[in-house]
């Protein structure tokens, strides 16, 4: 039987548990995330099925810290797309279903710390100092048991910036 078209959509509190299952397949490219945490945010994930199964997620936090106090940058996080699925276009169809939603908050740009710069230059954003982040990089990267310093991880810091409304 043929699978269906994969669906993009907003996540649901009963997407918890496979949104989590998804992020602990990849401990070496996705920061951990509790059930809770994902629970509390629920609303800041979107999932793509297929079949009744989530097969991709993706997630965004607002980062006032990073930015203006009108136009905060956002944090594009948790992209996972499953193998099998992989090289479809999937998760750039995530990317770009994250970015529709927080297009409308107004942020000033859109960051990404990835292992995989290439996917992302081909959807607009561009490579930037570590530097730039540092309030992100305080906060999310150093309880990291992965690297000794935030500037030995190989993630490269990217943006999309956005236009800004007056």
């Amino acid at each position: 039987m043929k699978k269906k078209e994969p669906k993009i959509r907003n996540a649901s509190f009963t997407d918890a548990r496979a949104i989590f299952d998804m992020i602990k397949k990849h401990p070496n490219e996705l920061v951990p995330r509790s059930i809770s945490d994902i629970l509390q945010n629920i609303d800041r994930f979107v999932v793509c099925e297929v079949d009744g199964e989530v097969l991709g997620t993706v997630s965004w936090a607002v980062l006032p810290e990073i930015g203006s106090a009108k136009h905060p940058s956002v944090e594009i996080k948790s992209l996972s797309v499953d193998k099998s699925l992989r090289g479809t276009g999937l998760g750039r169809r995530l990317v770009r279903s994250a970015i529709n939603h927080v297009k409308a908050l107004y942020p000033e740009q859109i960051i990404v710390l990835t292992f995989t710069p290439e996917f992302f230059r081909k959807l607009g954003f561009v490579e930037v100092p570590k530097e730039k982040l540092m309030y992100k990089l305080y906060t999310g990267c150093l309880n990291c048991s992965k690297y000794d310093s935030p500037f030995t991880c190989p993630e490269v810091a990217m943006a999309l910036t956005l236009k800004k409304k007056s």
